[in-house]
């Protein structure tokens, strides 16, 4: 996963680097449009699949890879997946749990390379997915660099949330657990406010709704998702990432 682009040469040199160490590795992309240097959008794109891949699976995280000043590059395990990248807070905000392990990747003559994507983390995956333990790619540490993630706040009358991410579609996807919402709720009715709009019904599909028309649901990744059916929800409704999102619960219904 990258903020690369694909019209430059970046992606494939990365590749090389990787089928040069072991040639029968199998490589799979799962985005190379994160926005650039955006560690906010790769953790929510890896957090959401992830744990689809299978357990072992060795992540390679080429986003905004000159990281902070220290200029460190990590390798993490994480419920028994392994991440690669630079220490840019981007290992705090894949999971809620603490890795597992943790090792500063080895430093060799491409220390200082302008490319660190395929000259260190590049190397340091492959032979990670060949077989070889963290103790032969770095040396192990608990230091990383933590940043915190945005959560949603909840009380018994109200859930306050935000859009984390506004997708290809223009569908805003919030921090509001739907878990949170079935607890809270209670068979209460409610109201839920982001913009101008509030909806008072949560719909089960995207298509519940008439073309042009607002939807509200918990999408498969459990959270509050609202969206214009065929319509740029972001545009149209004038919200964006970070937007407030409400669910206010009517009292007078217990």
């Amino acid at each position: 996963m990258s903020d690369s682009g694909m019209s430059d040469h970046y992606v494939s040199a990365v590749k090389a680097k990787i089928l040069s160490v072991n040639p029968g590795l199998r490589i799979f992309d799962i985005t190379h449009h994160i926005e650039p240097f955006n560690i906010a959008h790769a953790a929510f794109i890896l957090k959401s699949v992830y744990n689809d891949f299978p357990k072992g699976t060795v992540h390679l995280i080429a986003v905004n890879s000159h990281g902070e000043r220290t200029n460190r590059y990590l390798a993490s395990k994480i419920e028994d997946h392994f991440f690669l990248g630079a220490d840019n807070g981007i290992f705090s905000l894949i999971c809620e749990k603490e890795p597992a392990m943790i090792a500063e990747l080895f430093r060799n003559d491409d220390s200082h390379s302008s490319f660190p994507e395929k000259n260190i983390l590049a190397k340091a995956a492959a032979m990670l997915a060949s077989g070889s333990g963290m103790n032969d790619i770095g040396a192990y540490t608990n230091e990383y660099l933590r940043k915190i993630d945005r959560k949603f706040r909840a009380t018994k009358k109200q859930i306050s949330g935000n859009v984390i991410r506004v997708d290809h579609f223009g569908n805003l996807i919030t921090n509001i657990e739907e878990e949170v919402f079935r607890i809270l709720r209670k068979d209460r009715k409610f109201v839920i406010q982001f913009g101008r709009e509030k909806v008072n019904m949560i719909n089960n599909s995207y298509n519940e709704t008439d073309d042009g028309d607002c939807f509200v649901l918990f999408n498969d990744l459990g959270l509050l998702e609202i969206g214009i059916n065929k319509g740029n929800a972001s545009r149209l409704l004038g919200l964006k990432y970070d937007s407030p999102v409400n669910i206010i619960f009517d009292d007078t219904d217990v």
